[in-house]
């Protein structure tokens, strides 16, 4: 339920609070005062689109604020919206999206202005009139079908996609199959690639090492008769030798000497044996290139690296199983989708059925409500027509038909109704087919092209539809302003060059003089007094 409704800057009006209550509710002003301005303001909250110019002249923007209990708690909807046109979405004080408005205010407010009148003329909406009238079990079973359709959509699609890929199976598994022997054929391993790394270089400079460890092999310890550095460290150490015991730093520098001649007699021994072990088989060197390059082709084609080189191995893999059995997928495919058909079948079938039975009834049902509403000799049929294939809502679609005057062929409410109609015609099917809903309902107009017991009959109406939940109207009728359970006034005032709306709670005194106003009539007017003193009396 709406609690209160605050708006600011939004076109003539400067500042405005309302609030609301249970029941119905009505506000009423002269033509031009700016009624509709809060049936704008609603319709922001609910998420729709800013008109252009709405800030008031003046403002840098616009502000509007609903309140509303839902569940015993209160969530208060926000809506800012600039003199440039851009708007922002406030949830309980925090930023949020228009699609949290929107959603929301689907849950919290029904909208019913002429263009949601319109709405009547698309056999959608009227589809989703009759399933409301069968009743809740009815709009669960629809809800549990659309879920089974969607659910039959998706299986045709996996299908369609396990046929088409099926078509392609041969070329694909033959390109599997490669790419799988390409890959297992080099066995690729990190370890493996760092050490060929390690051999393709050294095999690159096989002559440079061995000259050079040929070379510190000979400077230590010449083959030759030619003194090297083993033998010069050994004569140093033998005439060390000679005075040994004399000095005891030239001891400890002897002993460095014999170290050192141990050391590169040693190390002359190891380039020798290094050089030896040089040697390589004649080819190597190209099949370690051949095997590198090997390496290279498959990272370039499958992402750049040995692991994921391997992991396009894996998928390969899984790909070429499911391909070897698409014959069972597709068997199993179908059977799902086989079995999603006949639970389809049987749900539309069953809404076929509650449709069926319960047009003719809301038929009757709406004839009687619009005999009510001054609309005595209108027919009034509920046609279905028989879809080709089902769609989201089932097997049918429906139709509505109208002759507003004897001796005239039912037609489609589309082609036949005016505006007033169509606003008869939606609060007879409300009155018999709301099921649930918002719990706050809103008419814009809902009186347009009505006047006299017509009024009355349309104001009962909507007083039945406030019973037990809150129903604002914005309303110029005198017989629907009196039903209210709270009467709201809008008025113009000249405020200089710009024109000011303010909106007020009327009391019961105030009631009267605006409802004489309603009348037409001038407020010392005694016979409009009276007649609206009866309007009140009668309510």
């Amino acid at each position: 339920m709406l609690l209160e409704l605050r708006v600011q800057n939004l076109l003539l009006i400067e500042s405005a609070e309302l609030r609301l209550g249970p029941g119905l509710n009505v506000i009423t002003g002269e033509t031009g005062a700016g009624k509709t301005v809060l049936a704008h303001a609603l319709d922001l909250l609910m998420g729709g689109k800013p008109r252009s110019g709405i800030v008031r002249p003046g403002a840098e923007e616009s502000y509007v604020e609903g309140a509303f209990e839902v569940d015993g708690e209160e969530v208060v909807l926000g809506r800012r919206v600039a003199a440039s046109g851009r708007s922002r979405a406030f949830l309980d004080g925090r930023t949020a999206t228009i699609d949290d408005l929107r959603e929301l205010g689907r849950r919290f407010v029904a909208f019913y202005g002429q263009h949601e009148h319109r709405k009547l003329t698309v056999s959608s909406a009227q589809l989703e009139v009759l399933d409301a009238f069968c009743g809740k079990a009815q709009l669960a079973k629809r809800a549990e079908y659309a879920a089974t359709h969607a659910r039959v959509r998706e299986l045709r699609a996996d299908l369609a996609g396990l046929r088409a890929r099926a078509g392609n199976r041969e070329r694909d598994l033959d390109l599997l199959v490669f790419e799988i022997g390409e890959i297992e054929a080099l066995k690729p391993d990190e370890a493996e690639k760092a050490e060929l790394l390690v051999e393709r270089d050294r095999l690159r400079h096989l002559e440079g090492l061995r000259a050079a460890s040929a070379g510190g092999a000979e400077a230590l310890a010449p083959e030759s008769d030619s003194p090297g550095a083993a033998t010069l460290l050994a004569e140093a150490e033998r005439l060390a030798a000679g005075v040994a015991g004399v000095d005891a730093e030239l001891d400890a520098l002897a002993g460095r000497l014999s170290a050192l001649r141990v050391e590169a007699e040693d190390l002359a021994g190891e380039l020798r044996r290094y050089e030896l072990g040089l040697e390589a088989e004649p080819g190597r060197l190209e099949q370690v290139e051949e095997r590198l390059d090997a390496y290279d082709r498959l990272e370039r084609k499958h992402g750049g690296s040995v692991a994921a080189v391997l992991e396009h191995l894996e998928r390969c893999r899984t790909e070429r199983e499911r391909l070897e059995n698409a014959e069972v997928s597709i068997e199993g495919a179908k059977r799902a989708l086989a079995a999603a058909e006949e639970e389809e079948g049987v749900l539309a079938a069953a809404l076929t059925k509650a449709r069926r039975k319960a047009a003719p009834a809301l038929a009757e049902r709406v004839r009687k409500e619009l005999a009510e509403l001054a609309m005595e000799d209108a027919t009034f049929e509920v046609v279905l027509h028989e879809r080709d294939e089902l769609v989201t809502t089932g097997a049918e679609q429906v139709e509505f038909l109208i002759a507003p005057n004897p001796g005239v062929p039912a037609a489609p409410v589309r082609d036949t109704a005016s505006g007033g109609e169509l606003s008869r015609v939606m609060l007879a099917l409300m009155s018999v087919a709301s099921t649930g809903g918002p719990a706050t309902l809103v008419f814009d107009e809902v009186d347009a092209g009505v006047g006299g017991q017509t009024a009355r009959a349309v104001g009962d109406r909507l007083r039945a539809l406030a019973d037990g939940r809150q129903v604002l109207c914005i309303t110029h009728l005198p017989q629907i302003a009196s039903l209210a359970n709270r009467h709201f006034r809008i008025e113009k005032e000249a405020a200089g060059e710009l024109a000011r709306t303010t909106v007020e709670r009327l009391e019961e005194d105030l009631v009267l003089d605006e409802l004489v106003r309603m009348l037409g009539a001038d407020a010392k007017d005694a016979g409009a007094r009276r007649h609206a003193e009866e309007l009140l009396a009668a309510a």
